[in-house]
């Protein structure tokens, strides 16, 4: 019986953990195409249009985008759907049609006219809900040309994978107390204190409040409206938002002081709360303002003229604008602001008083995540807003103070015309733009920092390298200037939520960090794909509070303060006060909760309690259920079983979490640890968490491992065939490591291998190893090792020529005349496949039409390289118009080019040994493929690399992989044992090689290859996995004799790609100098740069007054032997002593010429005087 050959196809369920990855990217999108964008567009003010008193509103309704579409040639064909293969190949953009109604209303009557209006092309995200590919199984992949692995997550822009970079944004909804020093700008008598909240509105747009602290003892409340910054007084806005007296706003503010408790822990107020509070009624007085309708009135007199739409209404509708619009915008009720406003008053004088600390807004307690579904709604709001504002300001025009005869105003198509005035498709371009450059052009800014630095390129050059960009979080380009470090540094908040491994070193250091492999982004959706409801949610929540004893915020009911009670906010509402007593009963009991009973209290909520200290964080417990931030799954001690919890970075600060092998951590009885960490790989990274047994490695060698497992040439995408990259680097014959973490198999890296398992020798040999240099077997590389090629793609586009009309006549066509071409070009004008080319051979002939000429494309570059896949897209009937040229460049490993082994062990090659030439083992015969210096271990301590030989050793030998996942020593048995610390992994390691007769320690005996005799030391030896780095020397190599000079100053141009020469510059001119090689110097900086014989006059010592006088010479009849004609003598003379005595020819650099020229410019003039070689005077000025 012959068993059924197993599926070779991989289930969709094996790439369960990377799908898992890119989830915040794409939940982010699939949130925003099926509810945002509607949101969104219900937020948007309709605009008013009036004329002869009739009133015209317009505004947006009923968004819908399509999925991505085929142009078809006809409106009545069937549409096709569009894949990102076809727009790779094809160099066009993956995005699909957004649609909306443009609603007219006349006088606010019925009826309303709706017409539906194309917003233009809004780009895809690959595997959202809207992508042909979503829902698709492997095998269906495989049909639509895509990996099987393919994860999604980035969108295509003019056939480039684009990938939006997350970047860091205050907390939403928080508050944060901040000192710094700008703040004492803002207006005189203003201090450095001040305490801040980031306002989200449910479409995601944000305000940031700022409550400046005024040194007399008040306060300001400061918002940015239309690009200015508008400083409110706190008691006018109290007064505003609610009918209430100056009584109760004194109570309420003086709540959080109490002469009993004053120095007690958790103590905030002092009694300066009362003396400040009474400063801040008496400013309101003093304008005159004594009730909510003159407060409003006041409001609304000062911002007329700032909001735009609102100028013919009344002051109070102006100030009711301006309360809803821009004072703490994520709260619809008046009270809910008025009680967060007084929260915010009494942690101000808290931070003034010293009585708690600032909150630092470096720590990723106080930061979210900006998601790429997020900001394009925002951004696409401004623009749809402009829009609307630009097709007011039309019609206005037209029919402005002369009446217009040629539209009515009553006329609805008439309007419609006036509007398309205005191309609504633009809107889908500037987000193309946006996502296609990663800078947003805003008038006023968004209320973020950072304007540029959004998306990159996904660059495919290995697998681990692109799946890095959707795990990275950007702290902001703005701050990559600053001086400061603080921003940088590593803070222990972070543990858990950011990799301490995996960021750049360099600029970037610290501020691109990647997120660990267990951390995730909270979004809309809930763990069964339903959109969330998040005014059920909190509605919950607080019934879920006031059931366990919280006493609800009634607006005008004074409370008491901290330590008594402690306030409760959720999502930046202040919902009620809980007592002391009850908090930390209260905050076990919603932890349950989160675990058993995740549809009364979500399994995300955020349970942030800060407890009462001596001048501590600010005490509260701060509940948070939305979307966009950080959290990671624990083990919660107090559920027997499914005890997953997810926590949040502002929690974990005040939560007691056992490591496995930590022990106690130092923590008293009184404290016990109440959850306990997964797994001790959680800390890192994926990538940092392919690296086997880091915990053995020096700190900085697994940071370059990260960076350089990023730069590897490795098998990059199983669909090379279907891809027109530009660049993609391939390695031809990669394996799987032999010793290699769980993280490989989690995540399906076999599909994408990195590297070769190599026999390396510690072994200092012949002097070519020295300083990290290293010697490969010839034979070995010649067997196949580390063998790679560079795919390029040259995409010949005849519609992309500057004139229209003349591309109508051009096509791909070689010449039936000249047939020296014929060798390297087939009949159709485009190159045989399999053909080799060389530098300057033609590759592509195209024939015009109109002049019946042939024009061939000949190859740049220094290299042959082997024509590999051509494709024609075949959207013209007659004649192709585009063509995808793809060449391969042979890259196999040469004296120069770098390798590195899994622990930052970087090094190049030297030298390509002989077979016959290598050390080998007696009994054996083994040859190592590579050896390298030992001196490269003892100051790296890269003792991981070590263990991985005699691992990868015993592997090899027992026929099976070996898990080096690190920390292993600190991970329970599965019945719960811990590990017997007598059990080494050295130990281990070692026996596995003495059961098959190898020594112990992975040392063997060697005999030299050119003498036979046995070497006089063991010499450690066995199978590393080592990569290919893309950093070759074919790639680098810069060589000239001579070639083109620059027009101005003559000197070599500077480039590889142009021919040019490499900078010899102030310090190596230095170094020449230090070492008395002036003939040298004069060499490189003189006669091979820009040498010039000028004509200087020694009368005056002119070099600029010289001219030159053709003489006339008489024809001489040449003789026999037909010689040349003799050189014309040129006489010099000088301008201006009109003479031509006295002229000599000095060699010069000719940019010394150039600095003449330039300060004559200047009216300055430089004379030369000039002497004999032998005579005491030099040549001066």
């Amino acid at each position: 019986m012959v068993d059924k050959l197993k599926d070779s196809v991989p289930k969709l369920e094996d790439f369960k953990e990377l799908h898992n990855l890119v989830t915040h990217h794409i939940e982010s999108f699939d949130y925003m195409t099926e509810k945002g964008l509607a949101v969104m567009f219900n937020r948007i003010k309709p605009v008013s249009v009036y004329d002869s008193g009739n009133k015209l509103s317009i505004w947006l309704d009923n968004p819908v985008v399509y999925p991505p579409q085929k142009e078809s040639p006809s409106s009545t064909s069937r549409q096709e759907a569009l894949f990102p293969f076809e727009c790779r190949q094809a160099k066009i953009s993956y995005t699909g049609k957004l649609m909306a109604e443009v609603c007219l209303q006349y006088n606010d009557e019925p009826p309303v006219i709706r017409d539906k209006f194309d917003f233009g092309e809004l780009p895809i995200m690959l595997m959202s809900k809207l992508c042909n590919l979503r829902g698709a199984d492997c095998r269906k992949l495989l049909k639509y040309k895509e990996a099987t692995s393919e994860m999604g997550g980035y969108f295509i822009l003019k056939g480039i994978e684009k990938v939006f970079r997350c970047v860091i944004a205050p907390k939403r909804n928080h508050p944060m107390g901040m000192v710094r020093n700008s703040f004492i700008h803002r207006q005189e008598g203003f201090s450095d204190k001040a305490v801040s909240i980031r306002c989200v509105r449910d479409d995601q747009s944000s305000v940031t409040i700022k409550l400046y602290y005024v040194r007399n003892g008040s306060a300001r409340v400061g918002f940015w409206l239309g690009g200015k910054e508008y400083l409110l007084p706190v008691g006018i806005v109290l007064k505003a938002l609610t009918e209430t007296n100056d009584e109760e706003i004194y109570e309420n503010l003086n709540c959080c002081y109490n002469e009993r408790f004053e120095r007690c822990d958790g103590a905030i107020g002092t009694q300066l709360v009362r003396e400040r509070s009474k400063i801040i009624l008496d400013e309101v007085r003093d304008l005159g303002l004594f009730t909510r309708d003159q407060c409003r009135k006041y409001l609304g007199e000062r911002f007329q003229p700032a909001l735009d739409g609102l100028e013919k209404e009344s002051y109070p509708t102006v100030a009711d604008a301006v309360l809803k619009n821009y004072i703490f915008v994520h709260l619809d009720n008046d009270d809910d602001k008025f009680n967060l406003l007084i929260f915010l008053i009494q942690k101000l004088f808290s931070l003034v008083d010293q009585t708690s600390l600032p909150d630092n807004p470096d720590s990723l307690q106080n930061q979210e995540i900006l998601v790429p579904g997020h900001l394009i709604t925002i951004y696409l709001k401004e623009k749809l807003e402009v829009w609307l504002r630009k097709c007011k300001s039309i019609i206005e025009q037209e029919f402005g103070n002369n009446k217009s005869k040629k539209y009515s105003f009553e006329s609805h198509a008439d309007v419609k015309k006036l509007m398309n005035r205005n191309p609504s498709s633009s809107i889908g371009t500037s987000i193309g733009t946006f996502l296609t450059r990663g800078e947003i052009h805003t008038q006023y800014g968004l209320d973020f920092p950072e304007s540029k630095g959004f998306t990159v390129q996904a660059e495919r050059l290995n697998f681990i390298r692109f799946l890095s960009f959707f795990r990275a979080v950007h702290r902001g380009a703005s701050f990559a200037d600053l001086r400061t470090t603080t921003v940088r540094k590593l803070l222990p908040e972070s543990w858990g939520f950011l990799c301490p491994v995996h960021t750049p070193d360099g600029t970037p250091c610290g501020l691109l960090n990647h997120m660990t492999r267990t951390c995730r982004i909270t979004s809309q959706f809930d763990s069964n794909g339903n959109i969330r409801d998040f005014q059920k949610i909190r509605k919950s929540v607080v019934d879920v509070l006031v059931g366990v004893g919280m006493v609800c915020s009634l607006p005008k009911l004074v409370r008491a303060g901290p330590p008594k009670v402690i306030p409760v906010l959720l999502d930046g509402q202040v919902v009620g006060s809980l007592s002391s007593n009850l908090v930390t009963e209260v905050v076990a009991y919603l932890r349950k909760l989160k675990v058993e009973a995740p549809s009364v209290i979500p399994e995300d909520l955020e349970v942030g309690y800060v407890p009462t200290s001596m001048g501590g964080s600010y005490p509260g417990l701060y509940l948070a259920s939305c979307p966009s931030r950080f959290i990671r799954p624990v083990k919660n001690k107090s559920v027997p079983s499914d005890n997953i919890e997810l926590i949040g970075p502002f929690e974990q600060v005040f939560m007691e979490i056992s490591c496995p092998d930590g022990g106690n951590g130092g923590r008293n009885n009184s404290s016990p640890a109440t959850h306990e960490e997964i797994d001790p790989t959680g800390m890192l990274s994926v990538v940092a968490n392919l690296t086997p047994w880091s915990n053995h490695n020096q700190s900085p060698r697994n940071m370059y491992q990260c960076q350089m497992a990023k730069q590897t040439m490795a098998f990059s995408t199983q669909a090379l065939q279907f891809r027109a990259d530009q660049k993609i680097y391939h390695l031809q014959t990669p394996q799987s490591p032999v010793v290699r973490t769980e993280t490989y198999t989690t995540y399906s890296i076999d599909e994408n291998p990195t590297g070769t398992n190599a026999i390396v020798a510690v072994l200092s040999h012949t002097g070519f190893d020295m300083e990290d240099a290293m010697i490969l077997n010839k034979s070995s590389v010649e067997r196949g090792m580390c063998h790679g090629q560079i795919y390029q793609t040259e995409t010949v586009d005849l519609s992309d020529q500057r004139s229209r009309s003349e591309n109508a006549h051009k096509s791909f066509r070689r010449s039936k005349v000249d047939k020296s071409a014929h060798s390297c070009i087939d009949a159709d004008g485009l190159p045989y496949v399999g053909q080799k080319i060389y530098p300057n051979e033609p590759y592509c002939s195209i024939h015009d039409g109109v002049t019946n000429s042939i024009k061939t494309i000949k190859r740049k570059g220094t290299d042959p390289v082997v024509v590999d896949f051509v494709s024609v897209d075949m959207k013209s009937k007659t004649h192709p118009q585009k063509a995808n040229i793809r060449f391969r460049h042979a890259r196999n490993p040469i004296i120069g080019d770098k390798f590195s082994s899994r622990h930052g062990q970087k090094g190049v090659c030297s030298q390509l040994w002989p077979d016959i030439d290598m050390p080998f083992n007696g009994v054996t015969g083994m040859r190592p493929d590579l050896i390298i210096n030992p001196h490269a271990f003892p100051s790296r301590m890269t003792i991981a690399m070590l263990l991985e030989s005699i691992g990868a050793k015993g592997g090899s030998l027992r026929g099976e992989f070996v898990d080096a996942t690190p920390f292993r020593d600190a991970v329970k048995k599965p019945n719960g044992e811990e590990k017997s610390e007598s059990s080494l992994l050295v130990d281990d390691l070692g026996s596995m090689l003495k059961e098959k007769g190898f020594n112990y320690y992975g040392t063997e005996t060697l005999y030299s290859g050119y003498l036979g005799v046995e070497l006089k030391c063991e010499i450690f030896m066995g199978p590393v996995y080592y990569q290919r780095l893309r950093h070759m020397v074919s790639d680098k190599y810069q060589v000239r004799s001579t070639g083109l000079v620059d027009q101005l100053t003559r000197q070599p141009i500077k480039g590889r790609k142009r021919g040019g020469g490499i900078r010899f510059g102030e310090m190596e001119r230095d170094a020449m100098l230090a070492h008395g090689a002036s003939y040298l110097l004069h060499d490189r900086l003189h006669t091979s740069s820009d040498y010039h014989i000028a004509d200087v006059c020694s009368l005056c010592g002119g070099l600029l007054t010289c001219s030159v006088v053709n003489v006339q010479q008489k024809k001489l009849i040449q003789g026999i032997g037909k010689l040349p004609p003799g050189r014309t003598p040129k006489k010099v003379t000088c301008d201006s002593c009109k003479t031509s005595k006295g002229m000599e020819t000095v060699a010069m650099p000719y940019v010394f010429r150039y600095l003449v020229a330039e300060l004559a410019a200047m009216n300055i003039k430089m004379t030369l005087q000039l002497s004999d070689r032998e005579g005491s005077n030099r040549e001066g000025v």
